[in-house]
């Protein structure tokens, strides 16, 4: 399960790798991106593709709150088309959510009980960003006159050779074509 990640890099250059224009919205850049803050998702429009601000946790269309979204920071694969926080989603709003790496937590295997998990950061070996699949939403509320909150969740699979050592999950990670 992803629950950190880390976005450092500028938006003009994850605009050019994933070939949009730089976002109007600028974020800092973060080591420590937790969920419920923003980050940038790269959504298709046609053949267009363009790079935009999200609130990370998905607040589906029919939540009476938005706080709803801190529980859907992530999406399990194999349920998109049946829970329907996501269904809707899953159909009609696919993105990428561009990621210098990610941190997940583990036990060292001789480790006592109570031991504290040791963090590990993973990444691409040549530094590109990853490509996490994701999926985005567009929540409006009761109140009619509050602005629209735009927010997305990172998919989730089964962990693959690698990622097994460490975690029983990780992020979808797809080639950015």
């Amino acid at each position: 399960m992803c629950g950190r990640f880390v976005s450092a890099t500028p938006p003009d250059q994850i605009a050019a790798y994933f070939g949009t224009e730089a976002p109007e919205a600028l974020l800092e850049p973060s080591y420590n991106v937790a969920p419920t803050n923003d980050v940038y998702a790269v959504l298709a429009d046609g053949s267009t593709r363009h790079l935009d601000a999200f609130h990370w946790g998905l607040v589906p269309l029919w939540a009476k709150d938005p706080k709803i979204g801190s529980k859907m920071i992530n999406a399990r694969a194999e349920t998109l088309a049946e829970k329907s926080a996501f269904k809707s989603a899953f159909k009609r709003r696919r993105c990428l959510i561009p990621a210098d790496g990610f941190y997940e937590w583990r036990k060292g295997p001789n480790a006592p009980p109570k031991a504290k998990k040791q963090p590990y950061f993973i990444h691409r070996p040549d530094g590109e960003p990853y490509a996490f699949a994701g999926l985005w939403e567009v929540w409006r509320g009761p109140n009619k006159d509050q602005d629209p909150l735009r927010s997305c969740t990172i998919i989730t699979t089964s962990p693959n050779e690698a990622m097994a050592t460490i975690h029983d999950r990780m992020p979808v990670i797809l080639p950015p074509s």
